[in-house]
Order: structure tokens, then sequence, then C-alpha cells
């Protein structure tokens, strides 16, 4: 090979303008990302009102006020240098951040490729001072400037000198959209901090600083939509290291795009494979696939257990305990969605409060008399009583005291065999009673199922798996967990696993795929739930050939008897797939159907 000595390129330094404009390449995606940056900014300024001007989509203009504590005159010029920071000073500062920002690359970035001006009065001084930048390589004097205590960013022409970023840009409309999701995260993750956004001089969004949970769910409201907020859960669950709070939609309201949730580490919104595969799995037994449970979400933990330093744009972390967040999240999801029962609506006020459930509970319910036979199957003689029971305490007229009233009421009649009419203290129920019937028979089922030792069948000719070394060390480092779920496996070979030995309910399943998912499950999130998941859905599947079918013709007792387990069953709410097993038509709204008072 003939090398061309003269075309050997030297190594040398990058010229700071190019190697800022590359930084920027990493930072500033498009007009959000210089938003987001320096709102950042504001709130680790402690300021608590910030206002947002944007022209042409931030193509234009982008300006940040915010009322913080401002920066001394005497470091303006050092702020826009590249990695300047007041967030960090040390090592031991890195692994324990709490600031929003800490890199100090975004204004030395942003500066590169705008034309910018920063205005800023700290709150020691006597008045305010700006900075001029047109060129990086420009070193400018600050100059006196009437500002109130606070920091106004100015950034005109985004891209100017940088053509091959602006053309990737899309319409001012698209571009703002952007920018308004960026300030609807941080307006989520601050509920002390008020915020105004306006686009070419239209006010488009302001918000007012709120404390209470109340306003805080009139601002989630005003973000997500009221139909968000009519159907939240609210979640408070404290571990010690690790807390949990926000709010969740119970799983009747889901969408068809992952396009309303929005997850908090310490005040950070995050973007986490882990974090989404967690609630995901938390939803698996509610929601039917293809739709997406929506979030505002709030985990609170040491900054030395997580790393916030993964990407230049701070949207992913990771975690030290990655294990010890995944269950803490599956876990205390689940429980709180178990309790969408009727058992909890117990007054009229609670169907009208935006979040009718307990904020904890550790409650497990199980119903002494399932509504799971008919009059042709052999316990219909016990089902027959306990309905006969329930028939017996009905009263002649109901009392004008609501709690004397069971939430779901009494059955009056079925609707084309395939509804209940049941009337309460608040008015009218509708239930879907297969719907209903097969949430409570697969409850039972998986009830019998994780109370019963597991059944397991000896393979006569073991399966042969196929996997890398490093999948086989780790396998055997599970081999007890597997064991423990129904399997017998062990090494057949530095690259290959022998499986002997697997749970009856998953005999007919691809077990090799099946291995092989789990594995790849416990090198990302060191936990699996894909064995569970399997043998759930065959539990599902049970659970809906052994419901009441539709025109099945249910006797007053053997209605009430379902009401009744409907009331004690968790998740009772919704069937296994996710729709509504009941509805509740208040008197006023059927008043309003019959145009009466008018």
């Amino acid at each position: 090979m003939v090398i061309d000595m003269q075309n050997i390129p030297f190594i040398q330094q990058l010229p700071t303008l190019i190697a800022n404009q590359i930084a920027a390449g990493e930072v500033v995606e498009r007009p959000a990302s210089v938003v987001k940056e320096l709102l950042e900014n504001s709130i680790d300024a402690n300021a608590d009102n910030i206002e947002i001007e944007i022209e042409q989509g931030g193509i234009a203009l982008i300006r940040v006020r915010d009322n913080g504590f401002g920066i001394r005159h005497t470091e303006l010029s050092s702020a826009l240098n590249r990695h300047s920071t007041s967030k960090i000073k040390d090592l031991d500062d890195l692994e324990h951040i709490s600031s929003l920002g800490f890199r100090g690359e975004a204004l030395a970035s942003i500066a590169s490729i705008s034309r910018l001006i920063l205005s800023s009065h700290f709150h020691n001084d006597d008045k305010g001072y700006c900075i001029r930048l047109h060129s990086i390589n420009t070193l400018l004097t600050p100059e006196p400037v009437a500002h109130p205590i606070g920091t106004t960013m100015e950034i005109r022409d985004l891209f100017y000198n940088t053509p091959a970023r602006r053309k990737f840009l899309r319409t001012d409309k698209t571009e703002f959209n952007h920018i308004n999701e960026t300030v609807k995260r941080l307006a989520l993750s601050r509920f002390d901090i008020s915020f105004k956004l306006t686009h070419n001089r239209k006010p488009l969004m302001t918000l007012k600083a709120v404390a209470t949970e109340a306003e805080q769910l009139q601002r989630v409201a005003v973000l997500c939509s009221p139909e968000f907020v009519e159907h939240v859960l609210r979640i408070d669950r404290d571990a010690g290291e690790i807390k949990l709070s926000g709010w969740i939609t119970q799983p009747t309201y889901s969408r068809g795009q992952p396009d309303m949730q929005y997850f908090f580490i310490n005040g950070r919104i995050i973007r986490d494979k882990l974090i989404n595969h967690a609630i995901r799995q938390a939803y698996e037994d509610v929601l039917y696939s293809g739709r997406h449970p929506s979030y505002v979400l709030y985990l609170t933990i040491d900054p030395s257990e997580i790393d916030v330093n993964v990407h230049p744009t701070k949207n992913e972390v990771r975690f030290v305990q990655t294990g010890l967040v995944h269950g803490f999240l599956v876990a205390t999801l689940q429980d709180y969605l178990a309790e969408t029962s009727p058992n909890y609506l117990t007054s009229p006020s609670s169907l009208n409060e935006s979040s009718s459930f307990p904020a904890k509970s550790s409650s497990t319910f199980k119903s002494s008399n399932p509504f799971n036979s008919f009059p042709s199957s052999p316990a219909s003689a016990e089902i027959n009583e306990t309905a006969q029971i329930y028939q017996a305490l009905k009263p002649e007229q109901f009392s004008s005291e609501p709690a004397e009233i069971p939430p779901l009421g009494y059955a009056l009649a079925q609707l084309h065999g395939i509804y209940i009419l049941a009337e309460n203290a608040i008015g009218l129920i509708l239930v879907d009673m297969h719907a209903a019937h097969e949430r409570i028979t697969y409850e039972q089922l998986k009830t019998a199922w994780q109370l019963q030792e597991i059944n397991a069948q000896v393979l006569l000719i073991p399966i042969t798996v196929a996997v890398s070394e490093s999948e086989a060390e780790q396998a055997e480092q599970h081999f007890a967990l597997f064991e423990q779920l129904g399997f017998e496996i062990s090494r057949a070979g530095p690259e290959a696993l022998a499986v002997r030995q697997v749970p009856t309910l998953l005999a007919d399943m691809d077990i090799a795929k099946l291995i092989c998912d789990v594995l790849a499950d416990l090198s990302q999130f060191e936990t699996s739930s894909r064995l569970q998941e399997h043998e759930l859905e065959i539990l599902a599947t049970s659970a809906c050939h052994n419901s009441v079918r539709a025109n099945r013709h249910l006797t007053i007792n053997e209605m009430n008897a379902l009401l009744r387990d409907m009331e004690i069953t968790e998740r009772s709410n919704q069937c296994n797939h996710g729709r509504p097993t009941w509805i509740q038509l208040d008197l006023k709204e059927l008043d309003n159907l019959f145009l009466r008072g008018r």
C-alpha cells in the first residue's frame, strides 16, 4: 500500500466556534431545545415567575424572563463560555446533582448559532447589566441597563450561521407545538412557579403558581385535559429511600398513542426504557393490546442513586439499583390499580370527585361468595343461597342514608340478556354482565394459581436453547428464579442451556424463545415478568371461556350476587381487556335526558 504522506491530516485543536457549534448539534436540536435549556436555568435560579415570548416558532425570537436571583455582572461574560457552570464544583457535586442544568454547555452552544442578548440584575447589585453577543469570538464588556432583579435571555435568528441545520426545521406551527410541549412538561414539574407563554404576541398559556392538590389538579386539567383529571387515581407511596406520587388514569381511560405520559425524577422530565417497561407491566393485567395509559408521576430518590449525566439532553438516567426501582414502580402501581372496584364508591359525592379512591391501601379483597356458577353447575345451591341472603337484605324502599345501600345497589332487571340494570342511592347502574363476570372469574383463578404449588411436567427429551456465553452465565445466576417458576434448567455447554422441566401452563409455548426473552429482560432490567405474563394470558383466556355469556337469563338473586362480588373484587371496574364493566347515571343526568325541571 502506497501512502501519500502529504495528505495525512495533522491533529489540531478545534476552533472555539466550531467546537461550540458541534456541541450545539447535541444540545440544540430545534427551538424547543433552546427553550428547555433557558427554562431550566431560570428554575435553577429559584425563579417563581417565568415569561416566555416566541416569534415565528422560535426561529425569529425566543425571549425568557425570570425573577430569579440573577447573575453577577462580573460573571456575565463567563456565563457564555463553554463548560462554565455554578451548579457543580467537584466530583462529589457531580455524584449528587440536584439541579436541572449542570453541564455548562447550553449558553455557549446557543450563542454560537444565534444572536444573543443576556440581561440580568443580580439580587445584591444596585442595577442590571447587559451583554450582547453576535459572535462567540467577540469579547464584550457588560453594559448597565434598566432591569428588575432576575434574568432575561433573548435569542434571535436561530441557526442564522448554520443553514445546514436550519433546513431541517419544520413549519413555525410545528416548531411552536414542540415549544408548547416543553413548557407544559416544566409547568407540570413545578406547580410553585407561574408560567406565561406567548406566540407572535398572542398569549396562549397563563398559569399561576399553585399549592394545594385541588389547585394542582386544575393545572393538570388545563395542560392534560379535563377528561384526564376525571379518570385519575391519586398515587402517594413513600418507601423511605424512594417515593412515588402523582396521578395515573384508570384503565378504562386509555389512549391509542403514548402521548400523555409524564414522568419526573427529582423534578427532571425523563423518557426512560426502564420506567416505561415498569409502567407497562403494571397495567398489563387491565389494559388491552395497543392501548396506552396516561399519567403524571413524580419519583423522588437520593441523587446519588441515579446518574443524570448520560445524555446531552439530560432526558435519560441510569439507576444504581435498577431492580429496586423497577420492582417498586410495578408493585406500587399494581396496588393502586387493584383498588379500581365499586367498593370505593360508597357515597353520591365520591362519584363526582376527580380522585375517588384512597391515597393508599394494602387491603386484599377476597370473595367468600363467588358468582362463578349457575343452576346447571354443582355449586348452584351455595350460589343461590348467597343470592337469597342478598335479596332478603334488600329493603322495601331505599333508606335516606346512602351508606346503607351497597355501592352498586340492587338489581332491577336484565336487558337483552347482556346488561344488568340496578338502582343505587345515586341513580341507575348499568353492568355488562359478561365483562364483570370475566374479571371476577379471572381474579379468582389468579388467587388459586398463586396459592397452589406450581404444577410442572418433566420433559422426556430436554429442550436445548442456544445462547451466548454471557447469556448462559446470566441464566446460571438465575437458576433459582427459574426453579421457583417451575423450570429446571442447567448448562449444556459454554453456549447452550438444557431445559428439563417446564410449568404445565406453559408446556405448549415456544420454550426456547421464552427463555431467551427472559434473559434479555434480565440483562436490561435485572427482572422479567414474561413467564408470569404468559401464564396470566392463559388464565385470562380460561376466565373468558368460563364466564357467563350473552343471552343467558339470570334471576334477580343471581344478578344481586354478581353485583356483590363486583364490589369485593379487585380491578372489577374494568374487564381483563380494559373495557368498563359498569357505568353510573345519576338522577341529574337522567333528569337532563327527559328535560325535567325546564
